[in-house]
Parts: C-alpha cells; sequence; structure tokens
C-alpha cells in the first residue's frame, strides 16, 4: 500500500498540500492527515477524493505521535511522500513570549518533524520525497522572531544535510521556504506583537505556494522558493552580513513603538 502522510493538515499549507496532492498524484492508496483540531482535519478528509485516515496529534506532546507510528508498524505501508508542515510562529521578543509557547516552537517546529521524519524513513523507497516547510526566516537571524526563525533555520539546515544522506536510496528532500503566505498563521503569530508591516505587503498565495513547491518536489530540488522578491531575499541574506540585517531589524521594531 502507497501511503502520503501530511501534517499539520487541518488548516492553511498542510490541507493545501493533502488537496493539491490529491489531485495530482494517481498511484497512492491513502493519504495519513495529522493535526490537532479534530473539526477542521474532518473537513479537510471531507474534501479528498482518495481514502484518507485522519490522526489527531497535539505535537507539543512526545507522545502524539505514537498511534501512527503503531500504524506504520502494524501495516508496514511504502510511504511515497512525507510532508512536515505542522508549526506555527510567535512574534516578538524573546523574553516577552512565555516560556511555554518558545518552548512549544521548538517542540512543534523541530522535535516533531525530525521525530517524524526518522519513523518514516525506513519505509521510504526509491523514488520517495520528504517535503519539510521551513521558511525564509531561515536564511538569517531576525530579532523580534528570534526562537521561530532558529526553527526554520534547523530545518533547512537538517532538511540539506539528510538530501544529502539518502541520495543514494533514492528519497529525495526538499526544504520549503516561503516569505509571508496568506494563511491563519498570523492569527496565532501576533499574540505578543505585530509582524513588520513590510512582510505584509509580500503576502503570497498559499495555492501558488504550495503548487510550486510540490513541482519542485517532483524535480528532486533541494530548495523551493517562491516568488522573485523571496529569492532575491535569499541572495541579499547570503552577501549581506546578518549583523546588518540584524541591527535594522531592531532600529524598524524601535520605530514601530
Amino acid at each position: 500500500m502507497r501511503i502520503v502522510i501530511i501534517t499539520g493538515a487541518s488548516s492553511g499549507m498542510g490541507r493545501e498540500f493533502a488537496l493539491q496532492l490529491d489531485k495530482k498524484l494517481h498511484s497512492i492508496d491513502e493519504y495519513w492527515l495529522v493535526g490537532r483540531n479534530e473539526e477542521e482535519l474532518a473537513k479537510t478528509k471531507k474534501k479528498m477524493h482518495t481514502k484518507t485516515r485522519n490522526f489527531i496529534a497535539d505535537f507539543n506532546s512526545r507522545k502524539a505521535l505514537f498511534p501512527l507510528v503503531q500504524e506504520l508498524n502494524n501495516i508496514q505501508p511504502e510511504v511515497k511522500m512525507l510532508v512536515n508542515c505542522a508549526g506555527f510562529g510567535m512574534v516578538g521578543y524573546f523574553d516577552r513570549i512565555s516560556y511555554n509557547d518558545n518552548l512549544s516552537m521548538i517542540d512543534v517546529n523541530c522535535r516533531a518533524l525530525t521525530s517524524l521524519t526518522h519513523d518514516c524513513i525506513p519505509f521510504m523507497a526509491v523514488n520517495s520525497r520528504i517535503i519539510n516547510l521551513a521558511s525564509a526566516g531561515a536564511f538569517n537571524p531576525q530579532p523580534g522572531f528570534a526562537v521561530y526563525c532558529a526553527t526554520k533555520s534547523y530545518v533547512l539546515s537538517f532538511s540539506r544535510a539528510l538530501r544529502g544522506e539518502l541520495k543514494d536510496l533514492g528519497i529525495y528532500v526538499t526544504a520549503v521556504c516561503p516569505g509571508p503566505v496568506n494563511t491563519p498563521f498570523f492569527n496565532k503569530a501576533e499574540r505578543y506583537g505585530n509582524v513588520y508591516a513590510f512582510k505584509k505587503l509580500f503576502m503570497a498565495d498559499q495555492k501558488a505556494v504550495v503548487s510550486k513547491a510540490i513541482d519542485d518536489s517532483i524535480r528532486c530540488k533541494e530548495i523551493s522558493v517562491y516568488g522573485r522578491t523571496m529569492r532575491a531575499y535569499r541572495v541579499l541574506a547570503k552577501v549581506v552580513p546578518h549583523r546588518f540585517i540584524i541591527e535594522l531589524l531592531n532600529l524598524m521594531h524601535k520605530l514601530k513603538k
């Protein structure tokens, strides 16, 4: 049995990946959708044409993935694609964001992604794919977004290294690094502070971002960056010393007050 596993599938990018892959992949027997919101996950399932199973999981808990991993071991399916979309961010200075929220970003964005990837690789064969949702925030540190960007830097670095390790097995890893995307992400992100206004000027459509990510994964690309602005930003982050970017963002943060 060939399956696709998608985390964060109850809304946003995760749901969009599920819907688009359902239309594009014609050799998949089941989709396993993972999310914390049971009602919203059920809505995603209703829109799917391929047989779909839902797994309710809060990635803040280390036991969240136990039922899914148990099913993997019981059924022994072939995981054709793993899409790690679950994640969240909090805007605000590190010491003003709660202890629990800071650690939750690490748990959800890094630990759970790493854990599930480790559990799925033994069930992957030649020409399987892993898509990890990173962020353009992975390209450089950002005051006011410190932990989130650090977690996404981890996802990017991990994805690139893992790609090198799995290449000879015919398993390809793609890190998706979008800029701001029009999803419910900001509803939670702005609990402690507001996103820089200029970022919202470059808000991308999630359908376009996901479509490019899928195409880039099919083409075995290492990194998927949607839009000219974010591709230019990636180059800028390589050329301009990070200390200058940090100082600029700090200055902009002070001007917001």
